[in-house]
């Protein structure tokens, strides 16, 4: 694919979506979008032509794009009543190699679902990806996000580009589902880096270290990382407004645990960060930032990081 202006869709501008559009919009691509929230400013400011419908952005759009929460959410816009697949069934009949359309799936779903669902959009004679991201609101509006995606070579190579204006670290991981996989295996592993970073910095503070300069000094060394750099800081300094809110990281993890069972693994750790974010919602932090999973463990302790030990 070269680098012309395309026309693409973009459906779901939330957290993550509306800095993804803008950077394609920076591209100077032509953007469709649709979102069932309140249009983003930075959206709304732009030349992006906002439709009515997915299947509205279906029909007008080469190259569709889905950001959106849950498998159900993606399944909705995809195959409901004024959903993508009327679209394309309105718009993509007799396109034939580079011609042909192309859905990609960016947000996080299972795996066994994004099967089910590309075979559904293959039928239609469209190409389908999956290309689930990590990163966060900062990786979004840095277009540093790694991108994992699941479906044909071909198909990879024909939209690589879009991916490099959104992300850094871009793997095409396997086929339809690899992606989705990937990604809840990245989920389990931030969660669970969380929760070691929550439990360090809280043992630390409650012995009556600077639990700031705690984590100055690990970031020198092997236990340093990404979570203890960014959310090991949110939790020092109480900032928990949300980069990825704790209700959707229990239903990454959900996807995590179900899909465990199916295969016959144990996932004993991952079943304990679950446990930790469900205390926090249960506290009524369902929206907090996900790094406020350190709030469980400090009502477990019944000391807060902010406190000073006596």
């Amino acid at each position: 694919m070269t680098s012309q202006a395309l026309d693409i869709g973009f459906i779901g501008l939330g957290i993550m979506g509306a800095p993804m559009c803008g950077q394609l919009i920076k591209a100077g691509h032509m953007l469709f979008v649709h979102t069932r929230g309140k249009l983003p400013e930075s959206i709304a400011g732009s030349n992006a032509t906002c439709c009515t419908s997915a299947r509205d952005v279906a029909e007008r759009a080469d190259i569709l794009i889905t950001m959106v929460p849950d498998t159900a959410d993606v399944e909705a816009v995809l195959f409901g009543e004024a959903g993508v697949a009327a679209g394309l069934m309105a718009s993509a009949g007799g396109r034939e190699g580079s011609a042909r359309k192309v859905v990609i799936d960016m947000s996080s779903i299972s795996p066994i679902a994004t099967k089910a669902f590309a075979q559904k959009i293959n039928a239609l004679g469209c190409d389908y990806l999956d290309a689930p991201v990590s990163g966060g609101e900062v990786g979004a509006k840095n277009a540093t996000l790694s991108i994992m995606v699941g479906g044909p070579q071909s198909t990879f190579e024909r939209v690589r580009p879009l991916f490099e204006l959104m992300g850094k670290n871009i793997t095409l991981v396997g086929g339809n589902g690899d992606g989705q996989t990937a990604k809840v295996a990245n989920q389990i592993i931030v969660a669970l880096n969380i929760e070691a970073v929550a439990e360090a910095l809280l043992f630390a503070a409650r012995a009556g270290a600077d639990p700031a300069r705690v984590r100055q000094a690990l970031m020198g060394g092997f236990a340093s990382s990404k979570i203890l750099e960014v959310h090991g800081e949110r939790m020092v300094k109480r900032s928990f407004d949300p980069g990825f809110r704790i209700e959707l990281h229990q239903k990454d993890l959900n996807l995590a645990l179900s899909s465990a069972r199916a295969l016959g693994v144990a996932l004993p750790n991952t079943a304990t960060a679950q446990e930790l974010f469900n205390s926090c919602a249960a506290h009524g932090g369902k929206a907090w930032d996900h790094s406020a999973m350190v709030r469980a463990l400090e009502k477990l302790a019944n000391f807060e990081i902010g406190q000073k030990a006596v």
